[in-house]
């Protein structure tokens, strides 16, 4: 079996065939809340101390009983976003290693709710970080704030194991250099949770055409933090494969997920040689 796989077909069936533990890192970019109308009925999650009917059993022996709110329209392209999205984040819980890291990104549609479900589903002690990739491009809003940013939710499995090595990452220059010693302003400073990096440029050697394509450094920071060299990085919603690809740049192994054919045409001319292709 290949090292570097992309499996083409419905990811929540291919997780749930993974074995336990099988990967370090976990990073997903899940469908945007960004399409038509729907009514989506809200759910919160909260601990109960004794198991209940029609709870759901949560991890470390925990119970989460589903409240029911009222019914609320969502602008998206799911009839049910959250069913949609919640059976697949369990399964990147079971898939972690016990040092293992998950990166869910999102914009600011969905991302409360995302860190309430999260919380419930990983714990909030499990909560590592708040990512804000702060970008300017692109047509602005001239009647209210435009909105130039997408945020990234961090999850460990365990909170006393988990892998976090930020000597390994890509460092960047001071915003006021002047203020530090030379040798600082030539090595750099490590990123804080506010990541200034442009997107995709549309005229760049890193474009490749697709649309949700997301760039190679932001993808390069997270795997620098959170995997060592040698260890596997799980992308099941891969689009481009920029995960694969800066992945392999660093010495990772990768397994990627998508069943979009661009998607797939993308990633079979960008990715290595070696990376095998699966029909499931």
């Amino acid at each position: 079996m290949a090292t570097n796989r992309v499996l083409i077909g419905d990811n929540l069936p291919l997780l749930k065939s993974m074995g336990d533990e099988s990967f370090t890192l976990i990073y997903v970019d899940p469908p945007f809340n960004t399409g038509r109308s729907q009514t989506l009925q809200q759910t919160v999650a909260v601990r109960s101390s004794e198991g209940v009917v029609g709870g759901v059993n949560g991890f470390q022996g925990k119970t989460y009983e589903r409240i029911r709110g009222s019914l609320r329209s969502y602008d998206d392209s799911f009839d049910d976003y959250w069913g949609f999205l919640e059976p697949r984040i369990l399964e990147a819980w079971r898939l972690l290693t016990a040092d293992g890291t998950l990166y869910v990104h999102l914009d600011y549609r969905e991302v409360h709710y995302a860190k309430v479900l999260l919380d419930a589903l990983f714990g909030r002690e499990s909560f590592l970080n708040e990512i804000i990739w702060a970008y300017d491009y692109g047509a602005k809003s001239k009647n209210r704030w435009p909105t130039k940013h997408d945020t990234i939710l961090v999850y460990v499995k365990d909170p006393k194991k988990y892998h976090f090595d930020s000597e390994t990452v890509d460092r960047e220059p001071y915003m006021a250099p002047g203020l530090v010693t030379a040798a600082k302003a030539k090595r750099g400073k490590l990123p804080t949770d506010v990541w200034w990096h442009t997107i995709v440029s549309p005229t760049g050697k890193e474009k490749t055409g697709y649309p949700t394509q997301k760039p190679l450094g932001i993808l390069r920071r997270i795997i620098q933090a959170s995997s060592r060299p040698g260890d596997t990085v799980l992308d099941f919603f891969a689009g481009s494969g920029t995960t694969g690809a800066a992945a392999a740049e660093l010495g990772r192994n990768f397994v990627l997920i998508d069943q979009n054919p661009a998607a797939i045409e993308v990633m079979r001319l960008r990715l290595p040689a070696n990376t095998e292709f699966v029909t499931t």
